[in-house]
């Protein structure tokens, strides 16, 4: 301030005081809201109280493992009581080091904001380095208060590792495979979990009856899974407070007879827990069948993923709690319980869990049981769910309706599209397979890969996000993969015993997901070359060489700068076009939300009588399009709030961020130029490059305005408004009669312009890419719902535009 001359002072006058004022406050506000996941505090009631709720959306599918562990382990029978040890050794220890010491005190602290799972970790790297494959972030973007991010010493490890993942573009595609590959086995788990949990608890009404067919199993299964997915429309608000008690209900049965087992057929197999078993067991059994039983001993861990995944918003000091409480002691006593009692009836592997139960107690324990491998489906459905709309947001699934189930919880949504998918592939699995030793198989396949998939993504997490040192790094990924990899080894020699459908299903949505996301950046890339230059655009003078009628046009662009193609196309083949112009960019970001305050980001472009303006959307992966029931006139609202706040800047610039360039024409890729008179304080329009490409339009400033205002509210404060100004220009009509001038295009009609773009591949391209292109992609977007729909158009203010891309 002391620096600022006297006249520079007085022509800044009140509005650098209110500047002042406002940003000091916001800014604090800004960092207070930065870190309010991690300073959170919860009192320890309350943390008791999170940790019992997180028992029934996180534990169930991990909860339910012992249905079927011992039964896969040794498929063929019991020979000696020396296996049943060393296969509890195994298990014992294998829960030790992934779902205790790797996920719940290491993986678990990663998590974005308390969102969990491979797109969760992916959004962080995204924040950290640039290596998303869209270009289309803006620095503006990093302003978000949940745009959360760490900086670097300039000669740091974190650094160079930034610097590199960002100068190599083979990297930056590696990392996105690597994400939908865990993305898409975690899929293959919402297909799995269901039908090996739900047929391993509807084997107990065999158990009583030997007669019994094994069909009969399977129907009950297969009308089980129907009814699971037939109500999924109806979400989990109303009966998600029965989970916790459930999943509570069934730790205590499996630990209160596994204790039972322990004191009826004798404590010598708490030997156990001394890990020289685990040697005796790979000595006895042989290279071959030792090696294989590990498939069965991955099955122990399944849900640990999940446990991740489903995170959601319980904080990971209330995991932990349950964990080690509850959940970690009750496994150890079910699987000690069953080794026991499988020690004195080698004969009843098949059946291990349901003959170890009483009989005082086996229907009620068959109820729980059932009632249990339900919940633990529905966590890994309701994952699967969050999983595609995360794949979504990025631009790696096509678009489906997505139903938003609750009022009260966000992150409760239904797909309907992948909802039957999911069903059918159940049901086939349930129904083809008809035993849990190939389901297992299948299971355990798609469960170490995504293990494996978090290990790696880690890494960078750890070097980048957390700034660990190079020897923790190094001691986390060797202890993971020493565990991790012979399990994947063991599961790929299942691969011809039911090993192979996870890998198909993971080949199938991989091939969705990477088509749908290659042709979502060609064109863009294809947009983003084809920009229509503001230099043309200025050429046509106010009226756009077209006849200017009453009403507002919204023209929506996958573009956050420039004018798109597809607008030099309309007013080239259209006699008119509207007197407002608005340009509305949905994209979403590498953050879980966007606050409603701070979603939208209105500019203008060109001068005033040009009356055309920029709106850009922001989205976070976990926020719901659907939730702005008013779209359009959230729109309005931000758009006359831009105007008076436009207004009020006049004469107004931030010297030290935005300067007007030394050299100015219209030829340079990064120049600018100056229209009209020569610069001064109060009077300059000033157009400069608006974000690459050489592409020029007029800067004004840019405005986050709070679309939960109402426009009455709008004139009356500024509080709550992140300001960022880059220029004035001459007024050429006051505030009030561009307002008036706005409601009178408004009262005209408003009408919604989308681009109906078809793609195609070129002609000197290859057979693989033309597959591809002409016809999955062409496939996928004729299946998929419409943009219209997606924004909640009306049908009658619609038009579609139509084009043909070349990529």
């Amino acid at each position: 301030m002391a620096s600022l001359s006297e006249s520079e002072a007085t022509n800044r006058g009140s509005m650098w005081e209110l500047e002042q004022n406002l940003d000091q406050p916001m800014d604090e506000e800004a960092g207070r809201l930065r870190n309010m996941y991690r300073e959170k505090k919860f009192s320890s009631v309350l943390l008791l109280r999170l940790a019992f709720q997180s028992l029934g959306v996180v534990f169930g599918d991990l909860g339910t493992s012992p249905l079927y562990v011992f039964y896969n382990v040794f498929p063929r029978g019991v020979d000696n009581d020396e296996d049943v040890i060393g296969a509890l050794s195994l298990i014992i220890y294998t829960l030790t080091l992934i779902p205790l010491l790797k996920y719940v005190f290491v993986v678990l602290q990663a998590n974005d904001n308390g969102q969990g799972g491979t797109f969760a970790l992916y959004s962080l790297l995204c924040r950290h380095a640039k290596i998303s494959t869209i270009p289309n972030q803006h620095r503006t973007d990093e302003e978000l208060t949940t745009y959360s991010r760490r900086t670097y010493e300039e000669n740091s490890l974190a650094e160079k590792i930034k610097r590199w993942l960002e100068a190599h573009a083979y990297m930056r595609n590696s990392l996105l495979i690597l994400v939908l590959i865990g993305t898409c086995t975690a899929i293959g788990d919402g297909i799995l979990t269901p039908a090996i949990s739900v047929l391993s608890a509807s084997g107990g009404i065999k158990v009583q009856n030997q007669n019994m067919s094994t069909d009969v199993v399977v129907l009950v299964a297969v009308v089980i899974l129907i009814g699971l997915f037939s109500m999924q429309h109806y979400g989990t608000d109303k009966v998600g407070w029965l989970f916790a008690p459930i999943v509570l209900l069934w730790f205590i049965l499996i630990g209160s007879v596994g204790a039972v087992n322990i004191n009826k057929y004798g404590s010598s197999v708490l030997k156990a827990y001394n890990p020289v078993y685990i040697y005796r067991f790979f000595r006895r059994r042989g290279n071959s069948d030792s090696w294989t039983s590990l498939g069965g001993i991955m099955l122990s861990i399944t849900g640990t993923e999940a446990l991740f995944a489903d995170l959601c918003h319980f904080p990971v000091l209330a995991i932990q709690i349950a964990f080690t409480l509850i959940v970690f002691p009750c496994l150890l006593l079910a699987y000690t319980g069953q080794a026991a009692y499988l020690i004195a009836h080698k004969d009843h592997v098949a059946d291990a869990f349901y003959r170890s139960i009483p009989d005082a107690i086996y229907w009620p324990a068959f109820v729980i049981a059932t009632a249990a491998a339900i919940v633990a489906s529905q966590a890994t459905i309701s994952a699967t769910y969050s999983i595609i709309k995360q794949a979504l947001a990025l631009g790696c699934f096509p678009r489906v309706k997505i139903v938003h189930t609750s009022k009260k919880f966000l992150g409760q949504i239904y797909i309907p599209d992948i909802n039957w998918v999911l069903l059918i592939l159940c049901i086939a699995v349930t129904a083809g397979f008809k035993n849990q030793s190939q389901i297992g198989n299948a299971y355990g396949t798609a469960v170490v890969i995504v293990m494996l998939v978090t290990t790696f993504l880690m890494v960078p997490i750890m070097l980048l996000v957390w700034k660990s040192h190079w020897i923790l790094v190094v001691t986390f990924i060797v202890l993971s993969l020493m565990v991790e990899v012979p399990y994947f080894s063991a599961c790929i020699l299942k691969i011809d015993q039911g090993g192979w459908v996870p890998l198909v299903i993971a080949a199938t949505f991989f091939a969705i997901m990477y088509v749908w996301h290659y042709c979502t950046v060609k064109r863009y890339e294809f947009e983003m070359h084809s920009k229509v230059s503001m230099a043309w655009i200025l050429g046509l003078g106010p009226s756009l060489g077209l006849v200017r009628v009453p009403g507002i046009g919204f023209v929506y662009t996958e573009l956050a700068s420039g004018v798109p193609h597809i607008f030099s196309h309309f007013i080239t083949n259209l006699p008119a076009i509207h007197s407002v112009v608005v340009f509305v960019c949905v994209k979403y970001l590498p953050v879980y939300t966007v606050p409603t305050e701070e979603r939208f980001l209105v500019r203008r472009i060109g001068p005033k009588n040009f009356h055309m303006f920029r709106c850009v959307a922001r989205y976070g992966y976990k926020d719901l399009h659907k939730r702005d029931e008013d779209f359009e006139r959230m729109l309005f609202d931000c758009l006359q709030f831009f105007v008076r706040l436009e207004s009020m800047m006049e004469g107004y610039s931030d010297s030290d961020e935005f300067s007007v360039p030394e050299q100015a024409g219209l030829g340079g890729g990064g120049g600018a130029f100056l229209l009209g008179e020569k610069p001064s304080c109060n009077n300059t329009m000033m157009c400069s490059n608006g974000g690459g490409g050489g592409e020029l339009s007029f800067s004004s400033q840019d405005s986050i305005a709070p679309a939960g205002q109402s426009p009455a509210a709008l004139r009356g404060t500024s509080s709550g408004v992140l300001t960022r100004c880059s220029g004035s220009g001459r007024a050429s009509q006051t505030v009030g009669d561009e307002l008036e001038f706005l409601h009178r295009c408004k009262d005209a009609g408003v009408v919604h312009i989308l681009g109906n773009t078809i793609v195609r591949a070129r002609r000197d391209s290859g057979v693989v890419k033309k597959v591809a292109v002409d016809y999955m992609y062409a496939f996928m977007r004729r299946v998929c719902r419409e943009n219209s729909v997606i924004f909640n158009v009306p049908h009658e203010s619609l038009l579609n535009v139509g084009q043909i891309y070349y990529i």
